[in-house]
């Protein structure tokens, strides 16, 4: 196995992307010695997958989309435009091996084996974010009053007392709690009445703006040296005997080669694209998801907390800073492709939830709908290590490069690990093994 270079004043990391993670691995690059630069082709960071997300720090309750009850519920929503899953069938054969190898994923055993490392990860990064927030002065809409999953379906409540006591062994913070109890943590839940049937709950977790967290970042990324290169695109990466000689990037309609000791790519779903090339073969696709931003007109009747929606498949984050006061709505798994056009069946679906819920609370003028592709794995659990010739998968190796690295696949948790996976990576950069128990790539 080849062995990572130690950072020195001389060694320079390109990092492919700038949405969360990639900024995230951009400071904890640069905190490990690093030269640092990022390249994206929006004109800012946080403006794909990063821009609109539900906006959850949320470890105590995400487990993974592949488990055993899933193709059933998938079969019975393959007819409902609206589904919280759809899939798309379209003849492509990149998406049917990526279904095939999400079904191997949703046995007992298998989805408890990636629950254990999303849990891991999840605790990881958000101690990891808890300490980062102690250290630089970030203010990006954080409510701290915690994440509840409220149920109005008995039977649906009933199935997760079970997978709350699992994450309460895996080192999790939730507990079940009563109708009465939700309504005295969020009396915004009273509106559902005697449909309330149950929640879990956690303090631990927290919501925040994604968007407003990665750009305080970027700022504070680039007072401590690390360069910003936007408005280019990722044209090519080019490798000889495995190791990236340059990147072939494209700004203004003018190509140029880019040279750097490392690679990071953590260009979430078109990562697959570009290192397909070259050998590379990711297990992600692109899951399309949905958001609506409304803005709050009688806030005593709108959460505080940020709440999961389990009957619709939907998370709800409150986001407030001076006179902006919004609801967040975002959720759904849309396997169509790389397509990301709004689809206006999907998006009136979240604000007729969201009118059944909150009324005239808030206002629907101008919801704000969003679309962006999140990159999944089979597994939930994304790949964060060197990469290597092949098929990649969790845990495994083969003919490694010697520069170029994985953090990418995190699905709708790149928040939530977005700064756990990063501090990781430095980690495996500096030659160190992160402190937790996870199947990093190459190792």
């Amino acid at each position: 196995m080849a062995v990572s270079l130690v950072a020195d004043a001389k060694s320079s990391v390109t990092v492919l992307g700038a949405g969360v993670t990639g900024v995230a691995s951009a400071w904890y690059l640069s905190q490990a010695g690093f030269d640092v630069t990022v390249i994206d082709r929006q004109n800012s960071p946080a403006m794909e997958t990063s821009f609109a997300n539900g906006g959850q720090i949320s470890v105590c309750h995400a487990t993974p989309w592949a488990n055993p009850t899933t193709p059933i519920k998938a079969l019975k929503w393959l007819a409902q435009p609206d589904a919280p899953l759809l899939y798309r069938p379209n003849g492509n054969i990149e998406q049917i091996r990526f279904i095939l190898r999400f079904l191997k994923e949703c046995t007992k055993g298998r989805a408890d084996d990636n629950l254990k490392q999303m849990v891991s990860l999840g605790l990881y990064s958000r101690a990891t974010l808890k300490a980062l927030m102690s250290e630089l002065p970030l203010a990006f809409e954080q409510r701290l009053q915690g994440i509840m999953h409220f149920y109005t379906d008995l039977a649906e409540y009933q199935s997760a007392i079970a997978p709350t006591i699992r994450m309460q062994e895996l080192g999790c913070h939730r507990i079940p709690i009563t109708p009465d109890q939700a309504i005295d943590i969020e009396p915004a839940l009273s509106v559902l009445g005697n449909k309330l049937i149950g929640a879990t709950y956690t303090n631990t977790d927290f919501s925040a703006n994604a968007n407003v967290f990665t750009n305080q970042l970027a700022r504070h990324c680039q007072a401590n040296g690390v360069k910003f290169v936007f408005n280019t695109h990722i044209d090519e990466i080019v490798a000889v005997d495995r190791r990236i000689s340059h990147i072939t990037i494209c700004q203004n309609g003018i190509k140029s080669a880019h040279r750097a000791d490392h690679y990071v790519v953590c260009l979430a779903s078109y990562g697959k694209r570009l290192l397909n090339p070259i050998g590379v073969s990711l297990p992600i696709f692109p899951a399309k998801g949905y958001s609506a931003t409304y803005t709050v007109l009688d806030g005593t009747r709108v959460p505080q907390v940020s709440l999961i929606d389990d009957e619709y498949k939907l998370v709800m984050s409150r986001f407030t800073s001076g006179e902006r006061d919004v609801l967040r709505v975002a959720g759904t798994a849309e396997f169509d492709g790389y397509n990301t056009k709004l689809n206006d069946i999907r998006c009136q679906a979240l604000t007729r939830r969201v009118q059944m819920l909150f009324g005239d609370a808030l206002s629907y003028d101008e919801p704000n709908y969003w679309t962006g592709l999140r990159p999944m794995t089979p597994s939930n659990v994304p790949l964060i290590g060197r990469a290597y010739l092949g098929h990649i998968k969790h845990g495994g190796t083969g003919d490694q490069f010697d520069n170029l690295w994985l953090n990418t696949g995190h699905g709708t948790l790149g928040f939530t690990h977005s700064c756990g996976s990063a501090l990781a990576l430095s980690l495996l950069m500096t030659a160190k093994i992160p402190p937790l128990d996870f199947a990093f790539i190459g190792y």
